[in-house]
């Protein structure tokens, strides 16, 4: 929602001073200007990305709406699911883990965290890395190397709709310069005609290179750049879930996983130990102070 805001506040600063220089709101209003512009500016991305990356642009510009989902509480979600699954792991045994990770979906820790059970790429980034642990035979190292080639991946595709969005907006200033010249190519069609029709014209000539840039850099340039962060959110998430499954794999205690794991959120998001430590607690599994003890 900040990013509206953001633009709220951009456009409020332009019509402000524009008002304040007594300025004509209705030789503003240009549909044709527009349609011309944002119509040519969609055209170039349709034709440039095929329909996988145009789907993932459009989630980002829905996830911009919605607010990213990364906040201290849903980590704090994680790290007592993290919990009670190495716990349980610990205590029932890797063949109880096993089943739980081929049938997550039926799984008594994960279905109580639905949200994480929704999250497929997520969901499936931690089962399939603690499935390689609990089958035996893979150094620790290799299974770092193939959940730092899977981040790869996912770090490669979320940069896709950035960049086609990005390049949308560069195309911005350049389509409103093809729409300015139209415009003067209509005013010059109109010369000997009433002055005040000319001015008309004209006005509605700069008008398109007064949008093509505003949108740009007023627009959709912030909105690449938010989507851009937003990926970033996402895949710190991803390098979070990453510790925990790497400590896991290590053989260390429950605590000092989800304590590894918790130390890896950015810091504007990351809970204090006591709060870790309550919310493991609270999730009816063995306390962490008998693991630290251990």
């Amino acid at each position: 929602m900040i990013v509206i805001l953001g633009i709220i506040l951009v456009l409020g600063a332009i019509a402000g001073g524009y008002t304040m220089e007594h300025g004509n709101f209705k030789v503003l209003i240009q549909p044709a200007e527009l349609v011309i512009i944002f119509g040519a500016a969609i055209g170039t991305v349709v034709a440039a990305n095929p329909i996988s990356i145009l789907k993932r642009l459009a989630g980002g510009i829905i996830g911009l709406l919605k607010g990213s989902p990364y906040s201290k509480a849903m980590y704090l979600d994680t790290l007592k699911m993290l919990y009670e699954v190495f716990n349980n792991a610990r205590r029932l045994g890797v063949t109880k883990l096993e089943e739980e990770l081929d049938h997550p979906e039926k799984s008594p820790v994960f279905t109580k965290y639905p949200k994480f059970l929704k999250n497929h790429h997520a969901l499936d980034f931690l089962c399939d890395t603690l499935r390689m642990t609990v089958s035996g035979g893979v150094e620790v190292m290799d299974i770092d190397q193939m959940m730092e080639v899977d981040l790869d991946v996912h770090h490669r595709e979320g940069h896709q709709p950035v960049a086609a969005l990005a390049t949308m907006a560069d195309s911005l200033p350049g389509l409103g310069i093809v729409a300015a010249v139209l415009g003067v190519v209509i005013t010059m069609g109109a010369l000997g005609g009433p002055k005040e029709e000319i001015g008309h014209k004209v006005a509605a000539a700069l008008v398109g290179t007064f949008l093509g840039i505003l949108l740009c850099y007023g627009v959709f340039g912030p909105m690449a750049s938010a989507i851009g962060k937003q990926n970033d959110a996402e895949g710190n998430y991803y390098g979070f879930l990453r510790m925990a499954a790497l400590a896991y794999c290590r053989g260390m205690p429950p605590i000092m996983c989800v304590e590894l794991a918790r130390r890896a959120i950015p810091t504007e998001v990351r809970p204090r130990f006591a709060e870790m430590e309550q919310a493991c607690r609270a999730g009816g599994s063995k306390a962490p102070a008998a693991d630290a003890a251990a």
